[in-house]
């Protein structure tokens, strides 16, 4: 088991279509990926209060108070993943690519494993050594991106990564719009204008 996840891990890094080609065909159920995406949602809730308290900024630069509160960043950061997956999933699907929901979920699963181990790493490294702790977390998101288009292209079957970046921009920009929206109405009712 541990072997074929390195092995995985390995594929994705050198050749992010093929790996995203072989986690489709495992076929997981989407209970089985939702549960693991609250699994990776709060592992990277921990890996962030870590490597907030590791910066050398942490104690300069005010943070919003739910970094000191796991439970709200548990929140916040699965409610922003599962949101960006139907975003991604629906504007990719606008821009004329194929796939399933599931693919898309199970792409964005394996990606945060990814991320995750990839931050434990960087935590340990900046602990030591800062300076080439914040080198590191600069390559590993450079190259995460990379893999995270191609992941996407795939789920999608977009015709070259590069499309995977027009998908990001409507996601985010459909993203952007739908919490306005929400606020908006949110805004509304706490002071009473809308009945």
């Amino acid at each position: 088991m541990i072997g074929s996840l390195t092995s995985l891990a390995q594929t994705s890094l050198r050749d992010p279509q093929t790996a995203a080609r072989q986690i489709m065909d495992l076929g997981l159920s989407r209970d089985a990926l939702w549960t693991a995406l609250a699994l990776v949602a709060i592992v990277n809730t921990f890996l962030v209060i870590a490597l907030v308290q590791t910066s050398p900024g942490a104690a300069v630069v005010p943070l919003p108070g739910y970094f000191g509160k796991p439970l709200a960043l548990f929140v916040l950061i699965a409610g922003l993943m599962v949101v960006y997956i139907h975003a991604m999933y629906w504007a990719g699907l606008a821009i004329g690519g194929q796939g399933s929901l599931t693919d898309v979920l199970a792409l964005v699963v394996w990606f945060q494993v990814l991320r995750a181990a990839a931050q434990i790493t960087v935590v340990v490294v900046s602990a030591l050594i800062p300076a080439l702790g914040m080198l590191l977390s600069l390559a590993v998101a450079i190259w995460g991106f990379w893999i995270f288009l191609n992941f996407l292209a795939t789920a999608l079957n977009l015709n070259s990564p590069w499309h995977a970046i027009a998908v990001l921009v409507v996601a985010f920009v459909g993203l952007v719009l739908g919490l306005g929206v929400l606020m908006a109405l949110i805004g509304g009712l706490a002071q009473g204008v809308i009945s």
